[in-house]
């Protein structure tokens, strides 16, 4: 038998052992399989993260108290009675004014208050110097307190709120609350988004935050978000 006919022989004896041992094959589907899916959210309704997901702080969850207050004064960097309308001209949105955020863990855990907000409290965000858009109740958007509150996350990051695993939903910050306390941990939400967590007559209920990442381009939602721009 010439040497190069003996090698094959041997290389093909080799590999049918390795498949027959029992596992092996198995064993590099299994690891495969187990391999998270890159999912696609939806931030324009309420989503599920599962029966049984555990909100472990590590993941950057906090837990708070949200109440509702119907009619309650909210959003704005200064107070809404020295805030006038400005008409500025629309800046074209560009990817680069996207900040993109990963999912972040909050530094400890806080005790926050939620409410929703209407009416007149709606006009001229303050996170944008010159715009002309202003969310509706139908935006998914959220206004933080003005002055004290140290830690409170930046003006066009996105959060995710969830009531229980099976609802949640993620908004934009876009505003701040000048009357809400000095000091205070106090976040405002729209009605659309507060209604997707749980019933406008609710009182109180614990719901849990984190820091999200934003919508890619090809998904924003202008009606929900407000402009892609940071109107820098």
């Amino acid at each position: 038998m010439s040497r190069p006919v003996a090698l094959l022989i041997v290389s093909i004896f080799l590999v049918s052992f390795t498949f027959s041992l029992p596992g092996a094959s198995s064993s590099i589907i299994r690891r495969t399989s187990n391999l998270p899916a890159k999912s696609s959210r939806d931030y324009r309704k309420a989503h599920s993260l599962g029966d049984y997901h555990n909100f472990d702080p590590r993941d950057g969850w906090t837990t708070f108290n949200a109440t509702t207050f119907p009619g309650s004064n909210s959003s704005t960097l200064e107070p809404r009675a020295n805030k006038t309308q400005t008409n500025g001209e629309k800046k074209k949105a560009k990817v680069s004014d996207i900040t993109d955020l990963a999912l972040k863990s909050l530094s400890k855990f806080i005790g926050v208050t939620i409410t929703w907000y209407t009416g007149h409290d709606l006009l001229n965000p303050s996170c944008w110097a010159n715009s002309e858009w202003t969310p509706t109740d139908e935006s998914f958007v959220s206004a933080l307190t003005l002055d004290g509150w140290e830690t409170k996350p930046k003006c066009f990051d996105f959060l995710e709120l969830c009531n229980g695993p099976q609802k949640c939903v993620f908004v934009r910050v876009v505003d701040s609350c000048a009357g809400c306390a000095v000091g205070s941990k106090h976040v405002d939400l729209t009605k659309a988004a507060f209604s997707q967590l749980a019933s406008l007559d609710e009182g109180t209920l614990s719901v849990n935050m984190r820091l999200a990442t934003s919508p890619n381009e090809a998904e924003w939602q202008p009606a929900l978000w407000g402009p892609l721009t940071h109107g820098k």
